[in-house]
């Protein structure tokens, strides 16, 4: 990124999480210049910090290091978003790893789930936009045979983007679908294959069956195939993401994540919650709808926009 677009895309991602910055700085602010840094503050801000989804341990760490830091002295609201954005990092820094695409595999197949409405198709089609101006060839897998607009959907990427789309009517087994795509990825020597599944996690069982039948038949072409599981959650779904994340790994074992719809709504700090958790790799984030709002995942800028502190 030139200086220019990262410019443009910290004020995005800033603005993308102004309402966890916003509670979290309003919250702090008004705590440390009313009275001094004692025990009692320190526990009201780890509250503000819970109620912002950051979730408890990284809320232990951060009221941790201010008691230290300036336990009976008066402190600044700036003294106290740097201590913010300086834990926050340390819990997503070892997180933030990049999506390796193994040229050794061929194709490289990548399963994207996530619940409906959680930006997964669009993602796909983004990712594709990614690696085709890498050089790389791309198919696409319309896996969420249930919905006809995720078909069409993925059939738009697939023109936007040059790569080839393997779709059937809807209502077609899935896995059977799956199974043709890998076939013809690897004939035409397809370097990245992405696979839209079906995201409906309110009736988990079939969810898991559906699921682990994709994945049981794509092994029948390549035992070691799927080389990437991303999950895309939602980050105005706050709480919710947590159950998505630990239900997705235990069903297809998740190899990364990617949050998506951090547009001012989001509550952004529900990744510093599940990174804390979870420990699963964070490869990109999305602010908007366009195909440069996908970026990798940075642990300082994020932690930086959260605790409302410069770039």
């Amino acid at each position: 990124m030139n200086d220019s677009a990262k410019g443009n895309w910290w004020q995005r991602l800033t603005g993308g999480l102004k309402r966890t910055s916003s509670a979290l700085g309003g919250a702090v602010a008004d705590l440390v210049t009313k009275r001094k840094l004692d025990a009692a503050t320190i526990a009201e801000i780890k509250d503000v910090l819970i109620r912002a989804d950051l979730g408890p341990d990284t809320a232990d760490r951060i009221a941790a290091s201010l008691g230290e830091s300036r336990h009976e002295a008066g402190i600044s609201p700036a003294e106290v978003q740097a201590v913010m954005a300086a834990e926050i990092e340390k819990t997503l820094a070892p997180v933030a790893q990049p999506l390796v695409i193994k040229a050794a595999k061929k194709p490289f197949v990548i399963l994207v789930a996530g619940v409906n409405g959680s930006g997964k198709t669009t993602t796909i089609g983004k990712l594709a936009a990614k690696f085709r101006a890498e050089g790389r060839s791309v198919m696409l897998a319309a896996g969420d045979t249930f919905r006809a607009a995720a078909i069409d959907q993925l059939k738009i990427w697939g023109e936007r983007t040059g790569a080839p789309v393997i779709a059937r009517e809807p209502g077609a087994d899935s896995a059977g679908l799956v199974f043709d795509a890998l076939r013809a990825a690897q004939e035409r020597s397809i370097d990245v294959l992405l696979i839209d599944t079906a995201g409906r996690l309110q009736n988990r069982t079939e969810l898991m069956d559906e699921l682990e039948k994709v994945v049981r038949v794509m092994k029948k072409v390549d035992p070691t195939a799927p080389h990437a599981v991303l999950l895309v959650l939602d980050a105005t779904v706050g709480q919710n993401a947590l159950s998505q994340v630990e239900i997705f790994r235990k069903v297809v074992g998740v190899t990364g994540l990617v949050m998506t719809k951090l547009d001012g709504t989001a509550r952004g700090g529900i990744l510093v919650a599940i990174a804390a958790r979870f420990k699963v790799p964070v490869h990109f984030i999305g602010v908007g709808e366009s195909v440069d709002d996908l970026a990798p995942f940075s642990a300082r800028d994020f932690a930086r926009a959260i605790a409302g502190t410069d770039a």
